[in-house]
């Protein structure tokens, strides 16, 4: 894509938009929110002062500040996936399927990883680890989106509640409630080992490669790559 931005040095390439920027840091704190209030919510770790009050509904307001966040953690995802599809500025997100299914991408990629070759050259933004990991990811944030609606069906049962009752057969086919939250429990574990991996991940990149990786999620531009 050229670059015709006005005071953007012309080394400079255009890498990711504002929608897949904003919606990233929104994950990276609904994320964080879900899963101090989840932890609480599964080991409640803190305890009300004391009050002559009879009910104080800690509880209850935990569970209310996670149930917001995780709506609109499933209304970011959703957002997210219409712009890995129709968006044309995240066009080169889908086009990094076609190094993921590559071999010789793979080779490179995994020389480039061990410091026995440069990196190889991409058709998208991605390469094929990158786009692999994030294919699971997503499919982890979906299980972890869908159990969490199943969840909250059990405790609201109009508006989006109502609507999540249609996933009832879906909670019979995991086990019952009992195994749909322990799945969610799982998905939250695997999100937070993927975390320092793709934080490590990033700054390799930035360091090794000096493009700019880290930057491009705050300013949407990198280096251009040079093959």
């Amino acid at each position: 894509m050229t670059n015709k931005k006005k005071n953007v040095p012309e080394n400079m390439e255009y890498e990711f938009s504002i929608g897949l920027r904003l919606t990233h840091w929104f994950r990276v704190l609904a994320i964080f929110v879900l899963t101090i209030t989840g932890f609480y919510l599964a080991y409640a770790f803190m305890a009300p002062s004391v009050s002559n009050e009879p009910t104080l509904f800690m509880q209850a307001k935990w569970r209310f500040v996670h149930l917001v966040f995780g709506v609109a953690l499933i209304a970011a995802t959703i957002f997210k996936a219409y712009l890995f599809i129709f968006d044309y500025h995240s066009r080169k997100e889908l086009v990094s399927f076609v190094d993921m299914v590559d071999p010789k991408v793979w080779i490179g990629i995994i020389k480039y990883y061990l410091f026995l070759g440069e990196h190889p050259k991409l058709r998208g933004v991605y390469n094929p680890l990158q786009f692999l990991a994030y294919i699971c990811f997503y499919l982890v944030l979906f299980v972890i989106c869908l159990t969490g609606m199943i969840l909250y069906a059990h405790v609201y049962h109009e508006g989006i509640g109502a609507l999540s009752m249609m996933f009832r057969p879906i909670e019979a086919m995991l086990g019952g409630l009992n195994e749909v939250r322990t799945i969610h429990h799982w998905c939250m574990i695997i999100i937070l080992l993927f975390i320092p991996g793709h934080v490590y991940m990033v700054l390799f990149h930035s360091i090794k490669s000096k493009s700019g990786t880290l930057d491009s999620m705050i300013s949407g531009y990198k280096l251009k790559k040079e093959h």
